[in-house]
């Protein structure tokens, strides 16, 4: 087996199965503020379990990694899920893998269009944040309260990480 993935543009569909693209795109949308605002309303379902559980709002910066990417470590949140959005309209690589007996599978990878976001379901195993070409920060809704909300996977061998052809 290949351990070479290429990512792929980032579609609602594609991504399903590991929680939510966050776009305005084919939102649901309404004029608040007399007409002065648009409200693209509900874009992800924000989890916050466990003790005490509550949502956080932060902004991480994060610095690109050389690529093509070695994969080495997977992370996932089993209290509550995890949102990133950039605060600029650059792309940047997502990565996440389905959860098997044997903890993470094959990872899939995607590239975000510009403004696109994601919200990582809960217990969904991800890669770290991973801006493409420059630093990027990101407005980013987790959980805080009790217990440990962080479990990582290191990979027996890495992956590579592909970007398409042309970025």
């Amino acid at each position: 087996m290949s351990r070479i993935v290429t990512a792929r543009p980032l579609t609602r569909e594609a991504f399903a199965g590991f929680g939510d693209v966050i776009e305005t795109d084919g939102a649901e949308h309404f004029a608040i503020n007399n007409g002065k605002c648009e409200r693209f309303h509900d874009l992800a379902k924000v989890e916050a379990a466990g003790p005490g559980g509550r949502v956080l709002i932060n902004i991480f910066r994060g610095t690109p990694y050389a690529m093509p990417l070695a994969l080495s470590l997977v992370e996932r949140h089993p209290f509550g899920s995890q949102a990133f959005m950039p605060l600029s309209p650059r792309p940047f690589l997502v990565i996440v893998c389905p959860d098997t007996a044997d903890g993470p599978g094959r990872p899939q990878a995607f590239v975000t269009a510009p403004g696109q976001g994601v919200n990582y379901a809960r217990n969904t195993w991800h890669a770290v944040l991973t801006p493409i070409g420059e630093p990027q920060d990101f407005l980013v809704v987790d959980r805080g309260g009790e217990g440990s909300n962080l479990e990582e996977f290191t990979f027996p061998e890495p992956w590579e990480i592909r970007l398409p052809e042309g970025d």
